[in-house]
């Protein structure tokens, strides 16, 4: 077992107006053991990065090590790792046995050793009853567990799986989300994981990488992420519903400092006017998960502020009118819009009475919301709970 580091990893390719930077100027490091998974939208760069580390690709600079070795002009081979791509990759003329077998004799291991191996890879993965099928005779989900015994059965340095549960359906992709947390943990291999997915990124790594246009925008543990995003490209991309945001000014009141937007003035905590007060009069956006919303019964006439709750942390966001409520199940999406034209969605209980219609009271946990920069990289301002 090895770990991974990438240091300051460029990847370029020509183009008509000039070259363009696919991965930009990558830093990281994936300790031994561990599931990284890198996440972010398509064409952000995920796959081109998997690749590099593989060998498909020749970086353009920088540096890649495997352990102590620097890999760079290392063929695929000896790197040592296996890959597992978004389609299941099978040989379809060969049995399970033999596509389970075939990166083994292909290294001229031992024809009792591939048996052996391949037996316990197929126990492990519920296969030793579909060893004599071919391709076209298995499910979906049962291809995505042959395409995963492929790789583990050569036990290397580091897994390499790229979106491979993503053409599953729900139920599937849930249960091989499980087995694959469940075998690595087991073995204990380096894994570098790739998804598009924000919910399979915080379910099954350890560490996240958040790419955007080819550049690392926050590297860390998955809540670290949720609860303190460098920026507001981070905050907006976790979270389902994803996080609101307001568009509003800093601006000093009394002792405290307020939050001036479409709705109206939010006053923030007093203890925290000081460590803003270098950005009064500056514009921000206001962030709060939809879980930080709560709702009350209220009315159009309602003020528009009311002091902070300084025992809740609670304050007053407006008023607002519920356009339609989203049911998923064991909660309730409830959007809604303001006079002024924003809009917000709040996650509430389903015993929460809310309809289409209805005016609501909205307040939120200030101690939970985010303030970000404009300007920048709309980055985070950092509270004082950091």
């Amino acid at each position: 077992m090895a770990d991974v580091s990438f240091q300051q990893v460029c990847k370029s390719y020509p183009a008509k107006g000039g070259p363009v930077r696919a991965v930009d100027d990558l830093t990281f490091h994936v300790e031994d053991g561990t599931l990284l998974a890198l996440v972010g939208p398509s064409g952000c760069g995920k796959t081109t990065t998997l690749r590099l580390l593989a060998g498909l690709e020749r970086l353009t600079a920088g540096t890649i090590r495997i352990g102590p070795r620097v890999v760079n002009d290392t063929s695929p081979k000896e790197r040592d790792i296996a890959m597992v791509f978004q389609n299941d990759a099978l040989y379809p003329h060969m049995t399970v046995f033999k596509n389970l077998a075939f990166g083994l004799k292909m290294r001229h291991v031992a024809r009792e050793e591939i048996s052996r191996r391949v037996g316990a890879v197929a126990d492990r993965l519920g296969l030793a009853l579909l060893l004599d099928r071919k391709p076209a005779a298995l499910s979906g989900g049962e291809c995505q567990r042959v395409a995963l015994g492929r790789a583990i059965v050569r036990t290397p340095t580091v897994f390499l799986l790229d979106e491979p549960l993503s053409n599953l359906d729900t139920r599937l992709r849930l249960s091989m989300r499980t087995e694959i947390k469940r075998i690595q943990t087991e073995l204990n291999t380096t894994t570098i994981y790739v998804t598009h997915d924000q919910e399979e990124a915080m379910t099954l790594g350890d560490r996240l990488v958040v790419l955007r246009d080819g550049a690392i925008q926050q590297f860390g543990a998955p809540l670290a992420l949720y609860d303190k995003p460098a920026n507001r490209f981070v905050a907006g991309f976790f979270g389902s519903p994803p996080m609101n945001f307001l568009r509003g000014r800093l601006e000093q009141s009394d002792e405290s400092v307020c939050f001036a937007h479409g709705i109206g003035r939010i006053e923030w905590p007093s203890e925290e006017a000081q460590r803003l007060k270098p950005h009064w009069g500056s514009d921000v956006f206001l962030g709060i998960r939809p879980e930080h919303l709560r709702l009350t019964a209220g009315s159009a006439e309602t003020k528009a502020r009311r002091p902070i709750d300084r025992t809740t942390h609670a304050t007053r966001m407006g008023t607002m009118s519920v356009r339609f409520v989203e049911t998923p199940g064991d909660r309730l999406h409830v959007h809604m819009v303001a006079e002024s034209g924003e809009s917000v969605v709040a996650c509430v209980p389903r015993t929460d009475r809310v309809s289409p219609g209805k005016h609501v009271d909205v307040t939120f946990d200030a101690s939970a919301a985010h303030i970000f920069l404009t300007t920048n990289g709309e980055v985070r301002i950092g509270t004082t709970a950091d």
